[in-house]
């Protein structure tokens, strides 16, 4: 994957945590739905490190070629 589509990619995992973060913030109690949505946000901003800093190499390597 070429860095300009990783940029993307990551960025848009970014937007996405900070969307559900958005909605997380007025909580009285954690709730399933809340700890669900924080759940998401961890996935997400884990996911936007993986396309921005490729930490193991998984986005260079190509298996179906």
């Amino acid at each position: 994957m070429e860095l300009r589509q990783r940029l993307v990619v990551g960025t848009l995992w970014i937007g996405v945590a900070a969307l559900i973060a958005s909605t997380l913030f007025p909580i009285s109690s954690i709730s399933v739905g809340a700890a669900a949505r924080l759940f998401v946000v961890v996935l997400a901003l884990f996911l936007a490190g993986i396309y921005l800093f490729d930490p193991w190499g998984v986005l260079d390597r190509q298996p179906f070629h």
